[in-house]
C-alpha cells in the first residue's frame, strides 16, 4: 500500500517546532499538470480515504503537514490521513518582522541553484503578482542578490507615494517603510531598481493571523492567488515521496 505521508528531514534550514496539535492534517493539491489537471486543481483538499487516479503524463504535487509528495502517472494512489503534530518549518513560515538582515537566503532544493527567500512572508522585489502577508505592520522587503550595496524605489500605485530603500552590501532584507508608503489590503506597489520585476506590481492580500500548519497555509495562499509564495513553498520543502505506478 502506498502512503503519501512520510517523516520529512530538512537539514537546509532551522527546524522550530510551533507546538503540538491533535488535528488531522489535510492533504492539499498545490501543483497539477497533465491530462488529469482539471480533476485535481490547485487548492483541492483530499480526504484520508481519497484515491488518486492519474493518467500517463500526469504529475501531481500534494502537500500535507509533513511535507510534499510528487505523484506521476499512470497509476492509482491512496491518500492516508495523518495526525498533525506541529510544523517543522517554523523558521520559514513565521513572520520575522522588519529586521534588517544582512544574510538570509537559501538555495533551491530542486537543484537549480537559484537563490530563494528564507521566509515565505518576505516581499520578493523580483516577483510581481499577489503577495500574502500575515502582518502588514511587520512586512519585510527582500532582494535575491545582496552582493553589492544598492537602492530600490517603492511606489504605491494607488496614491503615488514613493520612497527609496537603501541596502548595504550583504544586506538582503529591510523593513517595509510603512510611514512613507503605507501598506493596505488590496493595495498595489511597484518596485524599481536592480533585480526588481521588469513589469507589473505586487498586490497585497492581508491574511491577518497566519495558520501555523503547513497544509492550511498552502490552502490560504492558493485561495488568495499568491502563486510566487506557493512556488517558493514547493521549492523549499522537498518531496518526501516521488512515486509512480500503482498506489493500491
Amino acid at each position: 500500500m502506498f502512503s503519501i505521508n512520510k517523516t520529512l528531514a530538512l537539514a537546509a534550514m532551522p527546524a522550530v517546532l510551533l507546538g503540538a496539535t491533535t488535528a488531522f492534517a489535510e492533504t492539499i493539491v498545490v501543483r497539477s499538470n497533465g491530462p488529469s489537471a482539471k480533476s485535481y486543481p490547485p487548492g483541492m483538499s483530499l480526504s484520508g480515504k481519497s484515491k488518486i487516479a492519474l493518467q500517463a503524463g500526469d504529475s501531481l504535487t500534494i502537500l500535507d503537514e509533513r511535507g510534499t509528495s510528487v505523484l506521476k502517472g499512470p497509476g492509482s494512489f491512496k491518500v492516508t490521513a495523518t495526525t498533525a503534530t506541529g510544523s517543522t518549518f517554523g523558521q520559514f513560515l513565521r513572520n520575522t518582522g522588519g529586521r534588517q538582515a544582512r544574510t538570509g537566503a537559501t538555495r533551491s532544493l530542486e537543484g537549480s541553484g537559484k537563490v530563494l527567500s528564507p521566509n515565505i512572508w518576505f516581499v520578493d522585489v523580483s516577483k510581481a503578482g499577489n503577495i500574502c502577508l500575515a502582518d502588514t505592520a511587520a512586512a519585510t522587503i527582500w532582494r535575491p542578490d545582496a552582493t553589492n550595496a544598492g537602492s530600490i524605489t517603492l511606489t504605491s500605485q494607488g496614491d503615488g507615494k514613493s520612497t527609496t530603500v537603501q541596502f548595504a552590501a550583504g544586506q538582503s532584507a529591510r523593513g517595509w517603510p510603512t510611514t512613507s508608503v503605507p501598506l493596505t489590503n488590496g493595495g498595489q506597489y511597484k518596485f524599481s531598481g536592480t533585480g526588481t520585476a521588469s513589469s507589473g506590481a505586487v498586490t497585497v492580500r492581508s491574511l491577518g493571523e497566519a495558520p501555523p500548519r503547513l497544509d492550511n497555509m498552502a490552502a490560504l495562499l492558493i485561495k488568495n492567488g499568491c502563486t510566487a509564495q506557493i512556488d517558493l513553498l514547493v521549492e523549499t520543502v522537498p518531496p518526501t515521496i516521488e512515486a509512480s505506478g500503482s498506489g493500491g
